[in-house]
């Protein structure tokens, strides 16, 4: 049954990898055991929270849609199988490939991302839906930053990952949040034409973080990555208080999808403070990797399993407390970054709060996630 549709083993596999690959680094940076990664454990962590801990956020999300937006058939069984084993194949030599030939490890890890690419790339194509292409284009931002992560220098492409990362989760933000908004505001007597949609705004947010992700990869000066940081934090700022999503605050599916969006301008905004020397890159990456990155991810999640498992869209009961942890969980680790708290309490608190969030996801939904469909319909 978990191969019966990409979201459900790759949702159930990121959620995993979530919690054990925390569970793996932190006796790591304590000094309690050390394992044979294929990487230094600085390098690993951060490869692994962003490539493979996203990869199958993409893979369960992308493959999922893009049948629905194309009225193609599903990826599953064998093929889905397949590409699943991929991931796994890649998680298992960046943990245990300490000696083993660089080329296997880099070009398995390599491979993900493009074959997920490919089987949706052809969908668009064959469909003819010019206006998905813009997500291919984040999708491919993302593989070439992990490409320069593993061929070139692990530090100058964290931020071009993290910022690869930002520019997908505004595009498919954009289109999920504010119509899941107006919808449920329809559904209970609001007026949905509070939330609005500016086009020449969605372009600038989208094209700023494009642009900012060039600048990131090819490690441009600090003044124009602070001005372009700057521009995309305005944008994405101005693009939420369009939406309003304080109007759907009662929903916890719907406020998820705000808050985490919201960590998107902020870590722009932290971004300019750390090309400008104020802070540590790090406050950054933990406020856009946790808050931004995290959130959405398990909110997204959070939806996509209860719809396309044929449930109501009713979060299951200890969800909102997962929702409140990881944002907890990005807030610890923004504060502990910026000198605020001890470094290893920080740390630790942020860890066991990114940790229990997914516990909890794992308990709620992975039944959800191994058994048919609740209609009866295929998927």
């Amino acid at each position: 049954m978990i191969l019966a549709s990409p979201f459900r083993v790759f949702f159930l596999s990121l959620a995993l990898w979530a919690v054990i690959g925390v569970l793996l680094w932190m006796p790591q940076i304590m000094g309690l055991w050390q394992l044979p990664l294929a990487l230094d454990p600085l390098a690993w962590h951060r490869h692994e929270m962003l490539f493979g801990f996203l990869s199958p956020a993409i893979a369960g999300f992308l493959l999922t849609a893009v049948c629905v937006w194309t009225d193609t058939e599903r990826l599953h069984g064998s093929p889905l199988l397949a590409l699943s084993l991929v991931w796994l194949a890649g998680r298992l030599l960046m943990l245990l490939g300490a000696g083993l030939s660089d080329v296997l490890v880099i070009a398995v890890n390599l491979l993900f991302l493009p074959l997920v690419m490919l089987d949706a790339g052809w969908r668009i194509w064959r469909a003819r839906q010019k206006r998905h292409v813009i997500v291919l284009v984040a999708v491919d931002a993302i593989w070439l930053a992990q490409a320069a992560f593993l061929l070139l220098n692990p530090v100058t492409a964290v931020p071009a990952a993290l910022v690869g990362a930002a520019s997908l989760m505004l595009v498919i933000g954009g289109r999920i949040t504010p119509a899941f908004s107006a919808g449920w505001m329809r559904m209970h007597g609001g007026d949905p034409s509070q939330i609005r949609i500016y086009p020449w705004l969605e372009t600038v947010t989208v094209g700023s973080l494009l642009a900012l992700f060039a600048l990131t990869l090819i490690g441009a000066g600090s003044v124009w990555i602070i001005a372009v940081a700057l521009l995309a934090a305005l944008a994405s700022g101005g693009r939420l208080l369009a939406w309003r999503g304080w109007l759907v605050r009662a929903e916890p599916l719907l406020w998820i999808l705000h808050v985490s969006l919201l960590w998107i301008p902020i870590a722009l905004l932290l971004l300019a403070g750390a090309e400008a020397g104020w802070w540590p890159a790090t406050v950054w990456y933990h406020a856009l990797g946790i808050g931004a990155m995290g959130g959405l991810i398990l909110g997204v999640i959070s939806r996509v399993s209860l719809g396309h498992a044929g449930r109501p869209l009713v979060l299951p009961q200890g969800m909102v407390a997962a929702f409140v942890l990881i944002h907890a969980g990005a807030l610890v680790r923004v504060i502990t970054a910026l000198g605020g708290l001890p470094w290893q309490a920080g740390v630790s608190a942020t860890a066991l709060l990114w940790t229990f969030a997914f516990v909890l996801f794992l308990w709620r939904y992975a039944f959800i996630l191994t058994t048919p469909r609740a209609d009866g319909k295929p998927g």
